[in-house]
């Protein structure tokens, strides 16, 4: 597939009184038109700080471009001044965010904050833009449409006010929706809601998305691919089949494992030890080395390479060298993964 978006060695840092935080640390990766992935790990990981950077939205002058490129569509978007990006925000990469009352500005009518996108964007007429904001909000199911145009964003539910960000990112037709944990502040039945109003957009007008969140079963709902995050590092990426099916990393494990069972078979919950490392002070070798019961001597001497196992899955451990020893993930790891396969249905993959 012909890829949209590539980002390649990108490596981002933050000014603070204590020093320098290595927020990212050589993060490449690639989406291809119209299809998901899904970028998952911890809090503090670097899922949001990547996304924004594909955005041009780190702070200046804190923020600070180490090395990298971000191509998009053809066109390297590091180095593009604020008013390019202007251009390609909203237009060619739209962005939904965690809160959607934090989204949407609480004073102006929910409307008025679709036409302006299409205003600055598409140069509609008011009259047109009304009739396309009107579309976009029956598109993404909120009812009574035109009622609601002209309603404020308290006016709404939770659930509601995320399908209107959904409609401002839509509104200019983008060919990559970045949707940063768009779930998080639901209640689950909304959150299957939205998960489902997302698939369906993206099968009715091809977009391609980067799905940033915590819970595997939202990946396990919508991700072709995926990409587990780590102390600023994309430790394990391949597609959702390999990730499930066959994942690597012990990080990937702990994450699996640690899942819960709604039906309460799934025994005691698993957790991954410790907390992540200090981005200002790394540890040598490798950073998930501390919190690892699979971790050898060489993981506190050196970072692990990148290893290929397959042509879509690649790993940064050292249990991938040839001469480690054999590790087999816990038993946790294929019980919570029979549980996706129940709760989603079997398989836990969605249908490319």
């Amino acid at each position: 597939m012909d890829k949209l978006l590539e980002v390649k060695d990108l490596a981002i840092s933050f000014k603070t009184r204590e020093g320098e935080v290595q927020a990212i640390r050589g993060v490449s990766f690639h989406v291809d038109k119209g299809e998901t992935l899904a970028i998952v790990g911890e809090s503090g990981s670097g899922k949001s700080v990547t996304s924004q950077a594909v955005m041009q939205l780190i702070p200046q002058p804190h923020g600070i471009y180490k090395r990298g490129e971000i191509w998009f569509d053809g066109q390297q978007l590091l180095g593009k001044t604020e008013k390019q990006m202007q251009r390609i925000r909203g237009k060619e990469i739209g962005m939904i965010f965690q809160d959607p009352m934090t989204s949407l500005n609480p004073t102006m009518k929910v409307g008025k904050q679709i036409t302006e996108v299409l205003h600055a964007h598409e140069k509609m007429s008011r009259q047109a833009a009304y009739r396309r904001a009107v579309e976009l909000l029956d598109l993404v199911g909120i009812p009574a449409p035109e009622q609601r145009f002209h309603q404020f964003p308290h006016e709404f539910s939770g659930g509601m006010r995320q399908r209107v960000v959904i409609a401002i990112a839509l509104a200019a037709n983008p060919k990559l929706l970045i949707a940063d944990e768009p779930t998080t502040a639901l209640d689950v039945t909304i959150q299957a809601q939205i998960l489902e109003l997302m698939k369906d957009l993206q099968q009715k007008i091809g977009t391609a998305i980067i799905f940033i969140t915590h819970d595997l079963g939202v990946v396990a709902k919508m991700a072709d691919r995926v990409a587990v995050m780590y102390a600023g590092q994309i430790v394990e990426t391949g597609t959702a089949e390999e990730i499930f099916y066959d994942p690597r990393h012990p990080y990937t494990w702990g994450l699996l494992a640690s899942m819960p069972s709604l039906d309460g078979q799934g025994g005691k919950l698993a957790s991954i030890p410790g907390t992540p490392p200090d981005l200002i002070r790394l540890p040598k070798g490798d950073a998930f080395a501390l919190r690892s019961a699979y971790a050898m001597k060489i993981d506190y001497k050196e970072e692990p390479p990148l290893y290929r196992v397959s042509d879509t899955h690649f790993v940064k451990s050292w249990l991938m060298h040839p001469h480690a020893p054999a590790a087999i993930p816990p038993e946790a790891v294929a019980r919570k993964r029979r549980h996706l396969e129940e709760v989603y249905d079997h398989p836990v993959l969605v249908e490319s």
